[in-house]
């Protein structure tokens, strides 16, 4: 209904490409907190970076379902953090460029962002604000033809390795979120500082705390027109949202696939424990909540692939998608047992990556009261144009 031979071709062929150029580095990415240059040139010379932007850039110009299928694809790796630093590369940083970004920043940093050659970083969150945007405290302030930055971001993917940084921040501190813009800085800009933070989860990701001092950039990195920003942001969170919920259920899924097979080997008291009900019936409630996640995400993707803004959707997708997940793994990581708290076993560092879900993006409790804004107040959220 939703893939077709084309897609499924697409699908083999990055998952032999992530289990050979990946796969033997993973272990390694995730002690250090390092992903090695490498890997990134490699994404742009499979065009794994390209998917879905315009080929002039170098890119595919595909459907979003090959998106789902790299994301998926992704999740059956094991490392959360690796997954993270290239879809926050590929769809949070890339997405503001090819959306708000002058034909000059495009034909420099969307182009090399493709071929790898550049990473990308996107900056919102506050250490005082988390999910609310309009709250931040980052300001830029017009002088002349140039902005002067001042402020600082914090749980950045790729915050610390990336070559520039899409940011937002206050062109005008008095109006709200009327008064938010978007820019590009190049990571070797004087006043640019980067530290690591230390993560429960996602470990072979960078995620960074960034401060801006005074920092001076041209006026035309300014992307898009000034003090659209938060809408902008509005317009490009469904994405990310979608995303996270894709990831969710890719999640579980794996994680249920590898549990059946560990169930069908493991033997007590005298039979596979796949034989006791107790526990083929909590497999099953699982594979039912991920088969009915999977397909609301599926559905949710082809609307936004053909037009629709469905923020709302997304919303949904991501809450239910991350909460499921993380109730899979958690029982999943049960049924191996004193198996299932060992590293050397898939479930516990899948579990540590899972939680972030319905953290990251917008947390639960903040997308709850999107939706009931939406559904009960009947509020309207609409895209930027």
């Amino acid at each position: 209904m939703f893939f077709t031979e084309e897609h499924n071709f697409f699908r083999k062929s990055f998952a032999d490409f992530l289990q050979k150029e990946v796969v033997p580095h993973i272990d390694k990415w995730e002690e250090t907190g390092q992903i090695e240059r490498f890997i990134w040139p490699k994404f742009g010379e499979m065009g794994y970076f390209g998917i879905n932007y315009p080929e002039a850039y170098g890119g595919m110009d595909a459907d979003l379902f090959y998106t789902v299928i790299f994301l998926e694809e992704l999740q059956k790796i094991n490392s959360g953090g690796f997954a993270a630093a290239m879809w926050a590369h590929a769809y949070l940083a890339m997405t503001h460029l090819h959306a708000e970004g002058s034909d000059a920043i495009k034909e420099k940093y969307l182009t090399a962002s493709i071929e790898g050659k550049m990473i990308g970083c996107l900056c919102i969150s506050e250490p005082f604000g988390g999910s609310d945007v309009a709250g931040m405290r980052t300001t830029a302030v017009k002088k002349g033809d140039k902005y002067i930055i001042n402020g600082s971001k914090t749980f950045i993917t790729n915050g610390v390795y990336s070559d520039y940084l899409v940011v937002a921040a206050k062109t005008d501190p008095e109006a709200g979120n009327k008064g938010i813009s978007i820019f590009l800085i190049d990571r070797d800009t004087p006043g640019v500082s980067a530290s690591k933070l230390d993560k429960l989860g996602w470990r072979a990701s960078d995620t960074g705390e960034i401060a801006f001092a005074d920092v001076e950039i041209p006026a035309t990195n300014l992307m898009g027109e000034e003090g659209k920003g938060f809408p902008y942001i509005m317009q490009h969170f469904a994405l990310e949202r979608l995303i996270m919920g894709v990831n969710a259920h890719a999640r579980a899924e794996y994680a249920i696939e590898y549990t059946l097979q560990y169930m069908s080997e493991r033997t007590a008291f005298g039979r596979q424990i796949n034989k006791f009900q107790a526990l083929r019936h909590k497999m099953s409630e699982h594979l039912s909540a991920v088969e009915v996640n999977k397909i609301f995400n599926y559905n949710t993707v082809y609307r936004l692939d053909k037009g629709e803004y469905v923020v709302k959707e997304a919303s949904m997708s991501k809450l239910m998608s991350t909460k499921m997940a993380d109730e899979a793994i958690y029982d999943c990581l049960q049924m191996l047992g004193g198996y299932g708290y060992m590293e050397e076993y898939p479930l516990a560092r899948m579990l540590r990556d899972s939680r972030l879900g319905p953290i990251g993006g917008g947390t639960s409790e903040i997308l709850k009261e999107i939706i009931s804004k939406m559904v009960i107040d009947k509020k309207s959220y609409k895209p930027s144009t």
